[in-house]
C-alpha cells in the first residue's frame, strides 16, 4: 500500500535533524516541544522505522534516519517545485527577471512592459552562485548573468561579451596603462573567495596560467564586495569583467586583460518553460541588450 506522507511531518523532521536537537527544532518551528515529539511520532508510525534517538547531549539520527534526510530534503525541495510551476501556470501573465551584479536589464524589461501591458513584470537581483537554483526553484523565470555557472536543465543564450580587466589601486604600477597581459601580474595576489565553486573561481582568477601555475593567493573574503576594499588597501588585485570602478569607489580603477576570454553575458531560462513571457523576454533581451 502507498504510505500517505504528511509534508508538515516531513518539514519538521529536517529541522530537528539540522538542530539535533528537540528543543531548538521547536523554537525554530515555534511550537512546543511535546508537541514536535508527537509530530515525529506520526512521521514514524507513518513510515513504519525509528528516525531519530534521544541523547543526553540532544538526538541523532538513526541509520533509517540518515536514509530518509537526504530524501525528505528531496522531497520537499520537489514539492516546492511543483507548487510553484502550478502557481506560475495559473498566473501566465507574471514574470521575474533575474540580474547579476553590474548587469542592465531595464531596456529589455521596459520593451516586454510596453509589449504586454497586462503582464506584471519584476526584476530581482540574483547572487552569481543561485543562479541555477533560482530558475529552477522557479524564484526567477529568466536571468541575465555571467558565465560560467551550472547550466544543467537550463536554456542558455549567449547575448554579448564584456571583456576582462585587472582591477587596481590607483598608485598600482600598472594603474593607466592601456592594457595588461598576464605576465604582467603573474605575482600578484588574488583574492579566494570562500565556498566558491571551483570552476567559477578558477574562471575568474584564470587559473592554471599558461605555463601551468596557479594564481597566486590573496586574502579569502566571504562576499564578493569585499574584493574592492582589498584591492584598494592594496592587498590583490582581482580580475572583473567591464566594470567603471571609478564609479564605484574613486580610489581604484581598472586595466584591459589582453589574450584572455571575455567574459559572455547570457540569457538564462528553465530549459522546459514554455511559457509566451518568457519566450517574449527572449526577444527583447536579443533586440535590446545584444551589444551593450
Amino acid at each position: 500500500m502507498p504510505v500517505d506522507l504528511d509534508l508538515r511531518l516531513v518539514h519538521c523532521f529536517t529541522v530537528v535533524a539540522e538542530h539535533r536537537h528537540f528543543g531548538r527544532a521547536a523554537d525554530a518551528l515555534h511550537v512546543t516541544q511535546p508537541s514536535l515529539s508527537r509530530q515525529i511520532r506520526r512521521l514514524e508510525q507513518q513510515l513504519g522505522a525509528r528516525l531519530l534517538d534521544r541523547t543526553p547531549q540532544g538526538s541523532r539520527l538513526t541509520e533509517a534516519g540518515e536514509v530518509f534526510l537526504p530524501q525528505a530534503r528531496a522531497l520537499l525541495r520537489t514539492a516546492a517545485q511543483t507548487i510553484a510551476s502550478t502557481q506560475a501556470a495559473a498566473r501566465p501573465s507574471r514574470l521575474n527577471v533575474g540580474y547579476a551584479s553590474g548587469l542592465i536589464v531595464t531596456p529589455a524589461v521596459r520593451e516586454l512592459r510596453h509589449l504586454h501591458p497586462d503582464a506584471e513584470v519584476q526584476t530581482l537581483h540574483v547572487a552569481f552562485d543561485d543562479v541555477r537554483a533560482s530558475l529552477l526553484e522557479h524564484r526567477i523565470d529568466a536571468v541575465v548573468s555571467r558565465l560560467p555557472f551550472p547550466t544543467e536543465g537550463l536554456h542558455v543564450t549567449v547575448l554579448y561579451d564584456q571583456p576582462r580587466v585587472v582591477i587596481v589601486p590607483l598608485e598600482h604600477r600598472l594603474a593607466g596603462k592601456e592594457s595588461v597581459t598576464l605576465d604582467d601580474i603573474a605575482d600578484e595576489p588574488l583574492p579566494r573567495l570562500r565556498d566558491s565553486d571551483p570552476e567559477w573561481s578558477a574562471y575568474w582568477r584564470i587559473e592554471p596560467r599558461p605555463d601551468g601555475r596557479p594564481a597566486p593567493d590573496g586574502p579569502v573574503i566571504d562576499a564578493l564586495e569585499d574584493k574592492f576594499e582589498l584591492v584598494a588597501a592594496g592587498q590583490a588585485v582581482a580580475i572583473s569583467a567591464g566594470h567603471n570602478v571609478r564609479a564605484l569607489r574613486p580610489d581604484i580603477t581598472s586595466v584591459p586583460l589582453e589574450d584572455v576570454e571575455p567574459a559572455h553575458v547570457v540569457l538564462a531560462t528553465r530549459a522546459d518553460d514554455r511559457s509566451r513571457l518568457v519566450a517574449a523576454f527572449r526577444k527583447c533581451a536579443q533586440a535590446q541588450l545584444t551589444g551593450r
